[in-house]
This record gives structure tokens, sequence and C-alpha cells, in this order.
């Protein structure tokens, strides 16, 4: 999923399958990369709620498919500037995130908010 499909929604000739791998990149590689990104990435928050809402079953399809897209863009290490570069790295995850969440951010409501703010004070926990 790019960005312009994130803010202009889908087009006629989108691939009908990127939902399934977008989700299953999500599904299979979230949580290690969440992990690994504790205290390093400001907006992991964000990213947190934002899986919450996707994996929700009251949450609309399409909304599904725009936050399993951004998620899987943040998932994914060799995106379109890597993580690994310092100051850098995670700043197109956090445009691509932050773009979702504008376009469906009334769905994403503060059960969702409360679940990863709990989430995140357990992980830091485990990690200091």
């Amino acid at each position: 999923m790019n960005v312009s499909t994130i803010t202009e929604g889908p087009s006629s000739d989108d691939d009908p399958d990127q939902h399934e791998r977008d989700e299953d990149t999500v599904r299979g590689g979230f949580w290690r990369k969440v992990q690994r990104t504790v205290g390093k990435v400001p907006f992991l928050d964000e990213a947190l709620a934002s899986y919450y809402c996707a994996v929700d079953s009251r949450t609309p399809t399409y909304v599904k498919k725009i936050l399993f897209g951004a998620l899987a863009y943040f998932v994914i290490p060799t995106d379109m500037i890597p993580d690994f570069i310092s100051g850098l790295g995670y700043g197109d995850d956090a445009t691509v995130l932050l773009a979702a969440r504008s376009t469906v951010r009334k769905h994403i409501n503060s059960e969702h908010r409360d679940a990863a703010e709990m989430k995140l004070a357990k992980l830091r926990n485990q990690d200091g």
C-alpha cells in the first residue's frame, strides 16, 4: 500500500489480494517489531492503538484495510527509508501511519487507545 492509496482511497486497478498480504505481514511480524522498537519510536502508542483497531471485529473492513496497509509498512524493515538509518529510518513509517490514522481517526476509539497504553506500559516495564 502506498501513501496515495491511504489518502485518496483505492483505485480500480489495486491488487485485490494486497489487503490479505498486509494483514498476514502485520499478524506475523507486528509484535516482534514492537518489542524491538520500545523506547526507540515515539509513535509506538499510535501504532498499537491502530493495531487494536485493525483487529477489532467491530471495525469496518475499509478501515482495517487502511490500517493493516500502514502497519505492514511499519513492520517491513526494507521500506522507503530503511529503519536502521539513525534519525531517519522511522520518519517514513510515522508519516504513513499518521496519514492512515487521520483518514480513519473516528474509528480508533478510547478502548483501542487504552489497550495500547496498557500494553506499552507493560512492555516498558519488561524492557527496563
